[in-house]
C-alpha cells in the first residue's frame, strides 16, 4: 500500500497529483463554506432531532444556517426519484435510460434541475421552521442563498469527478462528516467523563469501549467493501494449463452498490422531516420523531428495510446479469455446471441477490451498534447518528483509494510497456 502511495510523488505521475491536489481543494472549500454563516440568518441552538443527519451531512453547516448548509442532500433526493422513474413508471425516462451515454447526460441534467428545486424547498421549510421571527423578505433571501450554496456545492462535486478523484457529491458528503466527526467524539466524551453520571475509572472504560466499538465498525465495513465471491469460469478455447494453469473468475462483491445504499436510506429518512417542516403541526412532529427516526424502533426498522431496498435497487441497476451472461458467452466462457443464456443469467441473478442480502444486512448490524449503544448509555442524539456517518466515510474512503491504486497500476504497466520497447 505504502510503496504503491509513494509512486504518486513520480515525475510521470503529476497529473494525477493534480487530481488529488483539486479533490482536496474543493473539498476544503466545502469544509470553509459550512463555517459561513448567512448574516441574516440565526444560528440554531436547539437539538435539531430528525434534521441531525442533514447537519452531520452538511458539516454542521445547518446549525449555523451557513452557506452549504444543505450540502448536496438535494440532489440524493432527486437521483434516488429519478432513478426510480426509471424502472417503466414514465416512458421518457426509460427512454432516457436506453439511450446510452446521450440518454445519461440529459438526465443528470433533469437530475440537477429537480436537486435545485428540491433545495430551493427544503431551505424555504427549514426557514419557517427556524427563522420564525424574521420577515418574509428575509425568509425568500435566506433561502435563495442556501439553494445557491447548494448548486454551488453540485458544480464542485462534478469537478471532482471529472478532473478529481472519486465521485464528486460521495467526496462532499463524506467531508461535510469528517468535519461533524469531532463534535460527536466529544459529545461521547462528555457523556462518559465529564458529565458525572459514572464513576471516573468507569467513564474513562466505557469510552475506551465506545473507541474500540467504532475501530470495529471500520474494520468490519472495509471487510465488507472488499469481500467478493469468485463464479469460476472456464473458455472453451482455453486449456486447463493455459496461461500459467490459471483459472477465471468472474467477481462479484457482497455489497456491490458500495455506500449508496446507506446514503440513499440516510437522506430519504429525511422527506418526513420536510413534510413536518411545512406542516408546521406539533403532533406530526412528536410522531416522526417518535416513529420514524431512526433512533427510534420502528424508524429504525424502516431505516433497515429502506437500506435492503436500495441495496438490491442499486446494484441491480448497475450489473445486468443478462448482459454479464451475454458478455460471457461472447468471450466464449461458461460456468462449470451451468448452461449458457437464460440459466447462466438466472444463476448470476440468484448469486447476486444472495450476496446483496448478505452485504445489506451486514450494514445494518454495524449501523444498529451505535444506536444501541447511544440508547442504552443516554448518549446525545449525534453520537447514534455517527455510525451512518462512519458507513458512509469509510465506504467513500475506499472507492477513492481504490480508483488511485488502478490508476496507478495502470500507469504502471503503461511505463513499463515503454521501457520494453
Amino acid at each position: 500500500m505504502f510503496r504503491g502511495f509513494s509512486q504518486l510523488f513520480n515525475k510521470d505521475n503529476k497529473d494525477l497529483r493534480k487530481r488529488i491536489y483539486l479533490t482536496l481543494f474543493c473539498l476544503g472549500i466545502f469544509c470553509l463554506g459550512t463555517t459561513i454563516t448567512i448574516p441574516w440568518a440565526s444560528v440554531v441552538y436547539e437539538e435539531l432531532g430528525f434534521l441531525e443527519i442533514f447537519n452531520l451531512m452538511s458539516g454542521g453547516g445547518l446549525k449555523n444556517f451557513s452557506i452549504f448548509a444543505l450540502g448536496v442532500s438535494p440532489y440524493i433526493t432527486a437521483s434516488i426519484i429519478t432513478q426510480i422513474l426509471q424502472m417503466g413508471i414514465i416512458p421518457y425516462f426509460s427512454d432516457l435510460k436506453e439511450q446510452g451515454y446521450v440518454g445519461r447526460q440529459k438526465m443528470n441534467k433533469i437530475t440537477r434541475y429537480i436537486g435545485i428545486l428540491f433545495a430551493f424547498l427544503q431551505a424555504y421549510v427549514l426557514c419557517i421552521f427556524y427563522l420564525k421571527s424574521a420577515g418574509a423578505f428575509a425568509m425568500l433571501k435566506t433561502a435563495v442563498v442556501m439553494t445557491a450554496g447548494t448548486a454551488f456545492c453540485l458544480w464542485m462535486g462534478d469537478q471532482i469527478t471529472n478532473k478529481g478523484i472519486g465521485n464528486g457529491q460521495s467526496m462532499l458528503i463524506m467531508a461535510g462528516i469528517l468535519e461533524s466527526m469531532p463534535a460527536i467524539f466529544t459529545g461521547a466524551f462528555q457523556g462518559f467523563i465529564t458529565s458525572g453520571n459514572y464513576a471516573s475509572w468507569l467513564g474513562i472504560t466505557l469510552f475506551a469501549v465506545f473507541i474500540i466499538v467504532y475501530l470495529l465498525i471500520i474494520i468490519g465495513i472495509i471487510w465488507v467493501q472488499l469481500a467478493e465471491r469468485r463464479i469460476p469460469i472456464q473458455h472453451a478455447n482455453r486449456t486447463a494449463t493455459a496461461y500459467g494453469g490459471e483459472q477465471s473468475f468472474l467477481p462479484i462483491k457482497i455489497n456491490s452498490a458500495g455506500v449508496m445504499p446507506v446514503i440513499f436510506a440516510s437522506i430519504l429518512t429525511t422527506v418526513p422531516a420536510t413534510i413536518a417542516g411545512i406542516v408546521g403541526n406539533e403532533r406530526v412532529i412528536n410522531f416522526i420523531n417518535n416513529y420514524i427516526v431512526y433512533t427510534s424502533p420502528t424508524g429504525f426498522l424502516i431505516y433497515a428495510i429502506l437500506i435492503i431496498f436500495f441495496g438490491y435497487f442499486y446494484t441491480y441497476l448497475t450489473l445486468d446479469p443478462e448482459e454479464m451472461s451475454k458478455n460471457l458467452n461472447n468471450s466464449g466462457g461458461y460456468i462449470p455446471g451451468i448452461r449458457p443464456g437464460s440459466d447462466t443469467t438466472q444463476y448470476i441473478s440468484k448469486s447476486i441477490g444472495k450476496l446483496t442480502l448478505v452485504g445489506s444486512i451486514f450494514l445494518i448490524v454495524l449501523a444498529a451498534i451505535p444506536v444501541l449503544f447511544s440508547a442504552i448509555f443516554k448518549l446525545g442524539n449525534n453520537v447514534s447518528i455517527g455510525g451512518t456517518g462512519i458507513l458512509i466515510v469509510v465506504g467513500v474512503a475506499i472507492e477513492a483509494y481504490k480508483q488511485i491504486e488502478s490508476s496507478l497500476i495502470s500507469r504502471s504497466y503503461r511505463f513499463k510497456s515503454k521501457k520494453l520497447k
